[in-house]
């Protein structure tokens, strides 16, 4: 079964498997890009309903969103320069403004990508449900949910998969869109003076009757509440890892094709809203109400509706890509820097972070729940977050800028992050003041929470950190020499150990010198055993592989040399690998084939008071590895090292 649902291993050594994992610009632009296009189907929305009787804003804010979203991917396309390695808005605040800074913009882009699958998949029932009867509604969300959890499965599968299997609803979203807009655009060519004049006089009477001060807020306000038309433009920074070489190109380019892509879309919907003078109406989408009257009267107008619908249902459930790849990624990042459990750096036999896509999946689920598919409070909670991470990542760029005195272009990039700084933290303040009490506070309570809970994982493996550091100071300074005599050969009729070690470190070290200290003299050939675990810090290529392969036995030949100077013959066994314990077994089951008498070996962290999140947090190789060792019938040994 589980075969059938995430598929066979994918094998390290596969010729080309790197090359064929990573995606092209198109279809970087399907996985990454879909969620900012997506955005269209619910952003321009949001920005109409709150103008009320003001529509002739429209026009304006139809404008400046298409600036906005050109704005923004220009400034992060700069950003792929500068951090070709990936991690977004995680990383670029991290380097420029802290890693404390830096851990809250990644903590908010968490909780945003959670929320990009939440409100994707919420938005998508509402565009499927919106040409069904109202009588058919019950089963929206029981549907959701089911869709959230088989977009799970097949991200476990694999990016690429993935994604190819979703192409063709993005592409069914490009072609009736286009129609949608240029024939709602091109057949009211002649009410573009109409409307001007419109907008003329709404203009000279709201000035009037309200005032310039009131005008601009009603305008401010409605062009923040369209702040989840911008969300999903970082994506592409966020997943340099899975973009084909060369990496940076591939990059600046999808981000090329999400900018045109999701301005035309943006603004052409809110024009077309005006000049069809769209009005709201319940169980359906304003797109969907659009599409009825531009479509009324055609011969196969209600297929066109039907299509039309279900191509946004389907695009909003390729941007949920963006969520299942982004944020598993961010989490990877920040387990590698110790922010979160460092199990989120783990790759599956899939050769996917498989735990970061199964926390996105569940926790996206919990959200679609707790809110019951309620789009308006989701976009809300969803916009304050993006522009949290945007601001961070804007104001580190324009500090990064500003130290470079002398470099070339140094006034543009200046200019550009302060336009882009001061646009995305006017969104964030207005979004919390207005929308605090309707699903605000949701947000940044859920966005504090886990900023608390990440600092204090920090600084258990910051004090474990420094108790390791004493030991492999200690342990890894002992001196090694040559044995008083030539080694023997190893024995396979005599007893073994076999100890399972990492990098040579005092933890490696310490376990030897427990076992010699346990047995004394009991036995006669020492085997190392080591696992070269390729987690996502180190995917990033097939040379990577040969790299961990060599770090790995060098590391190994350290810990035989020290056995020698003590001795003892020595030899060494080792795979590379995802699944530590899966590699380690089966070396451990060929080494007792070869060695009659044998006991393995490993050392494990214990602590002075022992509690529940010490599982979560560290490995427990050890002590599944026994478990499974033990039912084959071998012993195995765990020796404690004491740290805390």
């Amino acid at each position: 079964m589980r075969r059938i649902l995430f598929g066979r291993p994918r094998s390290l050594y596969e010729s080309k498997i790197f090359h064929r994992l990573s995606l092209i610009p198109v279809l970087a632009w399907i996985g990454l890009g879909a969620d900012g296009l997506s955005s269209s189907s619910y952003g321009p929305e949001e920005l109409f309903r709150a103008l009320g009787e003001h529509t002739y804003m429209a026009l304006g804010l139809a404008l400046l969103t298409a600036i906005t979203v050109c704005l923004i991917s220009l400034a992060y396309s700069h950003i792929i320069e500068e951090f070709p390695t990936g991690g977004g808005g995680y990383l670029v605040a991290s380097k420029t403004l802290g890693s404390k800074l830096g851990a809250v913009s990644g903590c908010a882009l968490l909780v945003d990508y959670i929320l990009t699958i939440a409100v994707s998949i919420t938005a998508a029932g509402d565009a499927m449900f919106s040409f069904l009867p109202l009588s058919w509604h019950f089963a929206k969300l029981p549907l959701m949910a089911i869709v959230i959890i088989g977009l799970t499965v097949l991200n476990i599968r694999g990016v690429k998969e993935s994604v190819l299997t979703l192409a063709p609803i993005f592409f069914l979203f490009i072609v009736t869109h286009a129609i949608l807009i240029g024939v709602g655009v091109f057949t009211h060519v002649e009410s573009f003076p109409v409307v001007g004049e419109s907008a003329v006089t709404g203009l000279s009477s709201d000035y009037a009757l309200l005032g310039l001060g009131t005008m601009l807020s009603i305008f401010v306000y409605a062009y923040s509440l369209g702040g989840g038309t911008y969300t999903g433009i970082e994506a592409v920074s966020n997943a340099m890892q899975i973009m084909r070489a060369p990496q940076v190109q591939t990059a600046k380019r999808t981000m090329l094709y999400m900018a045109v892509s999701l301005s035309v879309a943006a603004a052409g919907l809110i024009v077309c809203y005006l000049l069809w003078d769209v009005i709201p109406q319940e169980g359906k989408t304003m797109n969907a109400v659009l599409a009825e009257q531009i479509a009324y009267g055609w011969p196969l107008g209600r297929l066109f509706v039907i299509l039309t619908m279900l191509a946004a249902a389907g695009i909003l459930v390729v941007a949920t890509q963006a969520g299942f790849l982004g944020g598993p990624r961010i989490l990877a990042n920040m387990a590698v820097d110790s922010w979160v459990p460092h199990r989120f750096a783990m790759l599956s036999e899939r050769l996917t972070t498989m735990n970061g896509i199964v926390l996105m999946g569940v926790a996206a689920l919990a959200l679609l729940l707790y809110t019951r598919g309620n789009i308006h409070s989701l976009v809300v909670m969803y916009s304050i977050n993006v522009f949290l991470t945007f601001s961070l990542s804007m104001l580190g760029m324009w500090r990064l800028w500003w130290q470079r005195q002398g470099r070339e272009y140094r006034k543009r990039r200046l200019t550009l992050y302060t336009a882009g700084l001061l646009l995305c933290g006017t969104i964030l303040v207005i979004t919390i003041i207005e929308k605090f009490t309707e699903g605000g506070w949701i947000t940044i309570f859920l966005t504090g929470g886990v900023v608390v809970f990440c600092f204090l994982i920090r600084a258990h493996y910051l004090a474990v950190s420094a108790n390791l550091t004493r030991l492999d100071a200690t342990l890894t300074a002992l001196p090694v020499k040559e044995p008083d005599q030539p080694m023997e050969e190893l024995k396979p009729g005599e007893n073994t150990a076999a100890v399972l070690v990492g990098g040579y470190s005092g933890l490696g070290v310490h376990t030897l010198l427990a076992v010699i200290r346990s047995f004394p003299k009991h036995y006669r050939n020492v085997v190392f055993i080591s696992v070269g675990v390729l987690d996502s810090g180190e995917m990033k290529g097939a040379e990577e592989v040969h790299i961990l392969r060599k770090r790995t036995e060098e590391s190994l030949e350290k810990y035989v040399r020290l056995a020698h100077s003590m001795n003892l013959p020595a030899t060494s066994r080792m795979a590379v690998g995802t699944d530590v314990v899966e590699e380690s077994l089966t070396l451990c089951l060929g080494l007792a084939k070869e060695f009659r008498h044998i006991t393995f070996f490993a050392g494990k962290l214990v602590f002075q008071r022992e509690y529940w999140y010490q599982a979560l947090l560290h490995n427990q190789m050890a002590l599944s590895l026994q478990k499974r060792l033990w039912w084959e019938g071998q012993t195995m040994v765990v020796l404690p090292v004491r740290v805390m």
